[in-house]
């Protein structure tokens, strides 16, 4: 049976905290596919709103994004900062 050294499992614990933290993307994803039907079907409802449907729906995605990009930075800095390394 094959050793695993402690570099090898603080990089294979590194892998696996990356795919954890960039999971919002996912979320991130799916809501603004959301917010952008929901509005698209406002909007052919009530076109007369158009203005306030896409304000309103623009800054929602924007407020979606955030966890999205927040998750992409800390996997980024898990993968190839990582700070864990300097621990051993």
């Amino acid at each position: 049976m094959s050793q695993i050294t402690n570099e090898g499992f603080v990089l294979g614990m590194s892998a696996i905290a990356a795919a954890i933290a960039i999971m919002p993307a996912f979320g991130a994803g799916l809501a603004q596919g959301r917010a952008a039907g929901e509005a698209a079907t406002a909007v052919g409802r009530q076109p007369e709103a158009r203005g306030d449907i896409m304000l309103t729906m623009i800054v929602g995605q924007a407020m979606s994004e955030t966890s999205g990009i927040y998750g992409l930075i800390i996997s980024l800095i898990i993968l190839l900062f990582n700070p864990l390394m300097g621990f051993l």
